[in-house]
């Protein structure tokens, strides 16, 4: 079976009452310049701020259709990149609504010059959310050296959302040999997993790493809410555990 998308593809999912997500079409990592022939899913968050402000976490390919049914909801007004990763697309979503914000997360400026996209951020994100969005969604600065990710949390909803921290990819939705591959670390439904190459780094930044994970455990989130393989849509106390360890271990 080859590689299948999390249809329908750029359509807002709601996940509950003012948050919801948007699928997206394949994209491709590149490597030293090298694009490897490895399609993996995507997925944006979209929270409606109580003043009728979006924000887009983690934009996926811009889309006209889209976009008039964001606009239904809302003022898209907050692009946010949570890592270097994450970046690609908000040009195009800031040429759509050049009144939008667009927000940087560490290096991701430099990534983008080195790459060529076309792409001025506003804004930086910190280790405290700013006034536009800090009375409905918290964040914090998750370690993992050149990985290093922002993870943010929606009060209401209780739903953490993340980028790479962690993965859950769905083994039939994957070709091989990257389904073997995903087997081999440990990044498949419905285990998921830190993203592999956080792990090391995050052992030589454990003080960091407690810091976050005192923050998340604070937030007791419901759900997670992931840009690669399936959300947790219960349960997320227990996936957190599983993954990260008992809360007197941080």
């Amino acid at each position: 079976m080859g590689a299948s998308l999390y249809e329908p593809i750029k359509v807002y999912k709601p996940v509950a009452t003012n948050i919801g997500v948007v699928d997206g079409p394949f994209e491709y990592l590149t490597v030293a310049g090298v694009k490897l022939p490895l399609p993996f899913t995507t997925r944006m968050t979209v929270v409606r701020l109580s003043n009728g402000d979006l924000f887009l976490h983690s934009p996926i390919k811009f889309d006209q259709r889209l976009a008039n049914e964001l606009q239904a909801l809302g003022t898209p007004r907050h692009l946010v990149s949570p890592n270097q990763f994450h970046y690609a697309h908000i040009g195009e979503w800031a040429k759509a609504f050049p009144e939008a914000i667009t927000w940087a997360s560490p290096r991701v400026r430099q990534r983008a010059r080195a790459r060529r996209t076309a792409i001025e951020f506003a804004r930086d994100l910190g280790p405290t959310p700013p006034e536009e969005w800090g009375r409905e969604i918290d964040q914090t600065l998750f370690p993992g050296g050149y990985f290093k990710e922002y993870i943010f949390f929606h009060r209401d909803s209780k739903a953490l959302i993340l980028t790479d921290t962690i993965i859950n990819l769905e083994l039939d939705k994957i070709a091989e040999p990257w389904r073997t591959a995903t087997k081999l670390t440990g990044m498949y439904h419905p285990h998921g997993q830190i993203f592999f190459g956080m792990r090391l780094p995050l052992l030589l930044q454990q003080w960091k790493a407690k810091v976050a994970l005192r923050k998340i455990h604070s937030w007791q989130p419901d759900r997670i809410l992931l840009s690669h393989g399936r959300c947790f849509d219960t349960r997320a106390d227990e996936v957190i555990r599983r993954i990260f360890g008992e809360p007197h271990s941080w």
